[in-house]
């Protein structure tokens, strides 16, 4: 026997040991080949599920991009239309010139609205000479042209003390102005340039027909030149207003003032520039305004139906001619209890009047009889309770040579007098 067949022979006899099983484990195998043949159909029709899915949804995206592309080809980025972009992109500008009735209106006065400097006379204390300095600075409205003369409308505070004037117009250009009048009253003055570069003329409107409400227009020089022309807008917030002012700085007021109230803003410096109406007409020139930290939006101006006549008269006669009584005034207010009793010796129930400060010699008042500390109670049939009363009688409702009848207490006692009203400028 050769060595190969004994490895035959033992080969087989091993799978015939391997091949003989009891029936027992050949029933479990063939449960356990059934198991594995079913797992193995299930993984295989899974991966091909899987497979077919797949490439289905390849298939469809495929589709989708071709549908797409061709239409959002000019949408996407790229390098060379980037590079395209970035080397011919302008910023574009576009030049619409906009006009409405509140250009309209200011180009149609802001040429007539100069600036106004108050130059006055200053002491140099190191060489003991006098000199001159600019003082401040305000507005002004050319209101009138006439034989080569500019007249120009402003404030009263912004001339006064004034040793020069000069005017700067809108381009810039500077011209010697001349005093033609002032008014402390009505805080108003005029002063006068020569007319060979004024182009512009403000036209008067009517102040007597503005309206609550109204658009208004302030045009003027804010805090000096630098703001030259400036503009503001607002509206008219009352028609008859009085307000009450300080005219000598001795901190009682002398008079009350009859403007118009705005919202526009008006600051020091707008003082005698014009508020214009939408029309672009000057319904009253810019005064004053309450500067107080709590106060915002509070700007007055005369009226301009107020500004006209006295503008005449001070074009006239360089001053308005007032009739005057020729006394000093003194709030009896002011006048402390003890000295009403023991020197005035009023009665307890009087409680307001004038008190008579002084008297001049030879006015009105001396040749009536009036004397010192008399207290004025009563003018032209009129309760008298203030100073502001009595100048306001005196001013606006009497005329220089007429008579007048007044009321005073003298000594506790109340006596009447009688006296013919003559010409001045002060009471």
């Amino acid at each position: 026997m050769s060595y190969y067949n004994d490895d035959e022979n033992k080969q087989q006899e091993q799978n015939e040991s391997v091949n003989s099983y009891s029936p027992l484990q050949e029933r479990l195998k063939r449960e356990q080949d059934e198991e594995n043949k079913r797992r193995s159909k299930k993984s295989g029709g899974s991966k091909a599920g899987y497979f077919l899915s797949g490439l289905s949804g390849v298939i469809i995206g495929a589709l989708l991009i071709w549908l797409l592309v061709p239409s959002m080809t000019n949408q996407l980025p790229s390098q060379s239309t980037s590079k395209n972009s970035d080397s011919e992109s302008t910023i574009t500008q576009t030049a619409t010139e906009v006009t409405s009735d509140i250009v309209t209106a200011v180009e149609s006065v802001s040429d007539a609205v100069v600036g106004i400097t108050n130059i006055q006379e200053v002491s140099d204390f190191w060489n003991q000479s006098e000199a001159t300095a600019e003082a401040g600075s305000g507005s002004g409205v050319i209101y009138k042209v006439e034989n080569d003369l500019a007249y120009i409308i402003t404030n009263y505070h912004v001339i006064e003390g004034a040793k020069q004037l000069e005017v700067t117009l809108t381009d810039g250009s500077k011209e010697e102005a001349k005093l033609v009048g002032s008014d402390i009253w009505t805080d108003l003055a005029v002063i006068s340039i020569s007319s060979e570069k004024v182009e512009t003329v403000a036209k008067f409107g009517d102040s007597d027909v503005l309206k609550q409400g109204e658009s208004v227009i302030a045009i003027g020089n804010p805090l000096g030149l630098d703001f030259y022309g400036s503009v503001t807008t607002g509206v008219i917030s009352g028609t008859d207003r009085a307000v009450p002012v300080d005219l000598n700085a001795d901190g009682n007021e002398d008079w009350e003032v009859e403007v118009l109230q705005t919202d526009a803003a008006i600051n020091p410096g707008n003082s005698g520039g014009a508020l214009i109406n939408i029309a672009g007409e000057l319904v009253g020139i810019n005064s004053m305004k309450i500067a107080q930290d709590t106060v915002e939006g509070l700007g007055f101006s005369i009226p301009i139906n107020s500004v006209i006549p006295i503008i005449e008269e001070l074009e006239r006669n360089g001053e308005v001619k007032r009739p005057t009584m020729g006394i000093g005034l003194l709030d009896l207010t002011d006048v402390p209890a003890f000295y009403q009793q023991q020197t005035l010796k009023l009665p307890e129930e009087v409680t307001t009047g004038v008190v008579v400060s002084e008297v001049v010699e030879g006015s009105a008042a001396g040749n009536a009889g009036v004397q010192q500390y008399d207290i004025i109670v009563e003018m032209g049939g009129q309760k008298v309770e203030n100073s502001i009363d009595l100048r306001q009688y005196l001013y606006n409702e009497t005329d220089i040579g007429e008579t007048l009848t007044i009321k005073v207490y003298r000594q506790g006692k109340l006596v009447e007098l009688n006296l013919t009203l003559t010409e001045g400028t002060t009471v």
